[in-house]
């Protein structure tokens, strides 16, 4: 992986001004990290919207089987899908107008990186959302709604 992951201020900064997350592989399986990530990221406060065509809702939120088919703007793309699926992604967050693309822990892509940086989106690959959230230490914010 030759991308850099923007510094601290960066994502201090994105996480704190985003309102809206749309998760693209959430899942209503308890098993799956993107269950539990999904209810941390509602608990402090974003809007998160489920996007996977295999679901119909995630945590009483309804699920979008694309993220062109989610109606709310949308801050960050949140991804839990194989790297390989990623090119793909950068290119439907780009096209909702996304202002960031966020790979979870152990997924990265240059190629989506690549897209996404090109058309201004901010980029994280290969780090936990939730993790980062809770080590940056982002304030709670008041529920969407």
């Amino acid at each position: 992986m030759s991308y850099i992951n923007p510094p601290d201020d960066t994502l201090r900064q994105l996480l704190a001004d985003a309102r809206t997350i749309a998760m693209v592989g959430a899942s209503s399986d308890r098993n799956k990290p993107s269950h539990h990530i999904f209810r941390q990221l509602q608990l402090a406060g974003y809007h998160v919207i489920p996007v996977n065509p295999r679901e119909t809702e995630v945590f009483g939120e309804k699920a979008y089987p694309t993220l062109e088919a989610v109606p709310d703007r949308v801050d960050i793309v949140d991804v839990f899908r194989r790297s390989e699926d990623t090119p793909a992604i950068a290119d439907s967050a780009i096209a909702i107008g996304a202002k960031a693309l966020w790979l979870q822990l152990g997924i990265s892509n240059d190629e989506a990186a690549a897209r996404a940086t090109a058309a201004g989106l901010t980029v994280v690959m290969d780090r936990c959302i939730g993790a980062t959230h809770k080590r940056l230490e982002i304030p709670r914010r008041p529920p969407v709604i």
